[in-house]
């Protein structure tokens, strides 16, 4: 596995900022974010997901708050430029 640098929040300070990768054997994208508050997560439970599916979040996941500004850094298949952006 080796993972490819996307993108880090284009307002970021000096650390601890949302930041993008893509593993380049799967395909899998890495996001580090902020961790969503309970009230979102409480939302996300609400509105749900397919039918028959289990709205809990297992132990093993976790809900994320990936900032809109963000989403320039996640690759399109229709894209000719997949990320590689520093954000600034």
């Amino acid at each position: 596995m080796a993972l490819n640098f996307l993108g880090i929040w284009p307002n970021t300070p000096d650390d601890g900022s949302p930041t993008i990768w893509l593993d380049d054997t799967t395909g899998d994208l890495i996001i580090q974010s902020w961790k969503a508050d309970e009230e979102t997560i409480r939302q996300a439970r609400e509105v749900g997901s397919v039918p028959g599916h289990s709205t809990d979040v297992p132990d093993h996941e976790t809900v994320i708050r990936l900032p809109a500004n963000m989403l320039q850094f996640i690759p399109r298949p229709d894209s000719e430029d997949n990320g590689g952006n520093s954000g600034t």
